[in-house]
């Protein structure tokens, strides 16, 4: 029988590779970043696909390939590899979210997640991303990590916002501010 290509074996007792081939623990500060970062794109997808505005789906798409690129790069034992990102990736991010912004009233309070299912959606992917940007930190205190990378998930996640709040604006929802009056 054909061995399946989905399959190996290999990581049936804990273990995982590193791209190069480097034996680590499933547990391991590197598996739990880049790991979140795969939930993160697949989150990311999954509200590319619940967008109806084709500059938001543009823009997440964009996203998805970093993100990609960033996972590749810290399933590598990161002093022998490159991030791939520049400092044109975080201003692209930086403009984008000043575009968005621009779009969108003043903010009037704390907003929870919701208004409409994509809002809520990008705030799961916000706050995804809050972690992954945690992880990132605790590996790069016994890894190196390229700087632009932490810099590009900060951003990031200021990005998720303003599609959040966008994606209200674009489906006439009201955000939901937050009202400090208990139950």
């Amino acid at each position: 029988m054909k061995k399946s290509y989905l399959y190996t074996g290999g990581g049936d007792s804990g273990m995982t590779s590193l791209v190069g081939g480097a034996r680590v623990s499933k547990t391991h500060p590197r598996i739990e970043a880049y790991g979140t970062l795969d939930e993160l794109n697949s989150f990311v997808g999954w509200l590319a696909a619940e967008t109806d505005d084709a500059d938001t789906l543009e823009i997440l798409q964009g996203i998805q390939h970093r993100l990609f690129r960033i996972g590749a790069y810290l399933a590598t034992d990161t002093d022998k590899a490159e991030s791939g990102i520049t400092k044109e990736d975080i201003g692209h991010l930086e403009e984008t979210i000043d575009r968005i912004d621009s779009l969108l009233p003043r903010m009037k309070g704390f907003i929870l997640p919701g208004g409409c299912a994509s809002a809520a959606l990008a705030h799961v992917c916000r706050t995804v991303c809050r972690r992954a940007e945690r992880l990132i930190y605790k590996l790069s205190e016994d890894a190196t990590v390229d700087m632009p990378v932490l810099v590009y998930i900060n951003r990031l996640s200021d990005l998720l916002f303003a599609v959040a709040r966008n994606e209200c604006r674009l489906k006439n929802k009201e955000e939901i501010i937050w009202k400090n009056t208990g139950l």
